[in-house]
């Protein structure tokens, strides 16, 4: 079973592969999700949790939890946990940007508004 889901938000597809006969976790009917929906919905917003729903035994739609973006106040905290590169990793880190840059074809010109 092949799941597809797009995020146009982001311009995104995601595809979830699962073995034939395999039982998802968290697998519920469309009727089970409107008889319930407030049940659901507070599921997802405060435990996290994912459900597929299905309609006649075939996934039509995923329940998942919109995804939180930190505050900027969270900023520096973030920050002092990202590794920091020593002089020599930063040196070779740099040539190697600038060696990826070079190898890019360069941008043809074009008239935006030609069509």
């Amino acid at each position: 079973m092949i799941i597809i889901e797009y995020d146009f938000t982001l311009n995104l597809r995601k595809v979830f592969h699962f073995p034939r006969g395999q039982v998802m976790k968290g697998t519920i009917s469309v009727t089970e999700a409107v008889r319930n929906f407030a049940d659901f919905i507070n599921r997802v917003a405060y435990r996290g949790e994912h459900f597929v729903l299905e309609r006649g035994g075939r996934p039509v739609a995923r329940l998942v939890p919109v995804p939180q973006a930190g505050r900027l106040g969270d900023l520096s905290e973030l920050m002092a946990n990202v590794p920091s590169l020593c002089q020599e990793e930063a040196e070779a880190f740099s040539r190697a940007m600038e060696e990826a840059f070079d190898e890019l074809p360069p941008l043809a010109e074009s008239d935006r508004w030609e069509s």
